[in-house]
């Protein structure tokens, strides 16, 4: 398994120590799971669908739709 050094403040060293004992079997596995998580959180897949793309496509097939017979005379006769 690869190893790193990290240098951390003493007051987050100590959160992390507090946490470790609290929630986790041991350091390592806390710093293990820790980075997982972070790593899960940073990872978000980021959606660059916009909705007024959508709408604006849709209102321009409507365009198309209507401009067939945009004034029927037939619609017009008594």
């Amino acid at each position: 398994m690869p190893t790193f050094e990290l240098n951390l403040s003493d007051d987050v060293y100590a959160e992390f120590q507090q946490l470790a004992e609290q929630e986790f079997v041991s350091e390592e596995q806390a710093a293990e799971d820790l980075i997982a998580s972070g790593i899960e959180a940073y990872n978000v897949s980021v959606v660059d669908d916009d909705p007024r793309d959508e709408m604006l496509d849709g209102a321009e097939n409507n365009m198309f739709d209507t401009a067939q017979d945009p004034g029927s005379l037939e619609d017009d006769r008594l």
